[in-house]
């Protein structure tokens, strides 16, 4: 199973952990990164990730993100077909490094989408082509 994790997402565990669905998502997130390290899971990795990290003012937080990059079996440059998906999400109402971000899942064809940004989360359902939900979500879903 293939599963696209956002900046967002990686970032959780950096989030104030005084909120319990911070911790609780931070927590999930831990979890399914510890099955993608034992194979359980297949990780997509993207140029937008590589961009939106980059940027990441904190350098420990950045490096530790980076080095998730080893991991992935997929890495997704920018396209002409990422770009229009792209643009296909952003008229659904999706910002813009956000619809990036869930185009390059789908063109690498991942069955899950996980972040913990409200935002996208609201606009799940516009997203037909791949599963979006956070990290608690996914986990409810696979354990079924």
């Amino acid at each position: 199973m293939k599963i696209y994790l956002d900046n967002c997402c990686f970032n959780r565990p950096y989030d104030d952990q005084s909120h319990l669905r911070i911790r609780l998502e931070a927590e999930a997130k831990l979890k399914i990164q510890e099955d993608i390290r034992n194979g359980d899971f297949q990780l997509v990795w993207s140029y937008i990730l590589d961009y939106e990290n980059g940027k990441n003012p904190f350098r420990e937080r950045r490096e530790q993100i980076a080095k998730w990059r080893k991991y992935a079996t997929d890495d997704v440059l920018e396209s002409e077909s990422v770009l229009g998906l792209a643009s296909i999400l952003l008229e659904k109402g999706i910002r813009k490094i956000d619809s990036l971000h869930v185009a390059c899942a789908i063109q690498a064809g991942a069955d899950f989408f996980l972040t913990t940004d409200d935002g996208i989360l609201k606009k799940a359902t516009l997203v037909e082509q791949i599963h979006v939900t956070d990290p608690i979500g996914f986990i409810k879903e696979i354990e079924k």
